[in-house]
């Protein structure tokens, strides 16, 4: 019983091409199909997608206003109103591109996928550009970065 429960406990790396790849294979085809949905529905028209309630109350733009129009102008190959619509959620999708391309190579060659770990010092650098991108995009100077 020993023998069979250390046969059945493999190595990261001796796993099957498959196994190894089925994570990542399945995060972008989440992404793939919640990119298809805002593609086929579309934010700009009124009553798919419910209100930002942060500027349905207060005017003001939150970090994520225009995400939606981004995604779907992303869907449709438009990188240029994308990044009209929310340039910070465009540096996001590109991010997330860069990590799962790298996540995908590892789990490829079978070399141990963890992913990367932020510390305090990351999250509250994150914390301030989303502040930053806030407060400068409800400004006049940041006019272009409205949605």
């Amino acid at each position: 019983m020993e023998a069979a429960r250390q046969g059945s406990a493999r190595p990261h790396g001796r796993r099957g091409p498959v196994r190894r790849l089925a994570a990542p294979l399945g995060a972008m085809a989440a992404v793939v199909a919640s990119f298809a949905f805002v593609g086929l529905v579309d934010p700009n028209e009124p009553g798919h997608y419910p209100a930002c309630p942060l500027l349905a109350l207060t005017g003001i733009f939150c970090p994520a206003c225009g995400g939606l129009r981004s995604a779907h102008a992303v869907a449709h190959g438009d990188f240029a109103t994308a990044a009209g619509a929310n340039v910070l959620a465009v540096a996001g999708y590109a991010a997330f591109v860069l990590f799962w391309a790298a996540w995908t190579i590892r789990a490829a060659r079978g070399l141990p996928t963890a992913g990367p770990r932020p510390g305090a010092a990351h999250w509250w650098a994150l914390a301030g550009l989303l502040l930053v991108f806030t407060v400068v995009r409800n400004l006049p100077v940041g006019e272009g970065l409205t949605p």
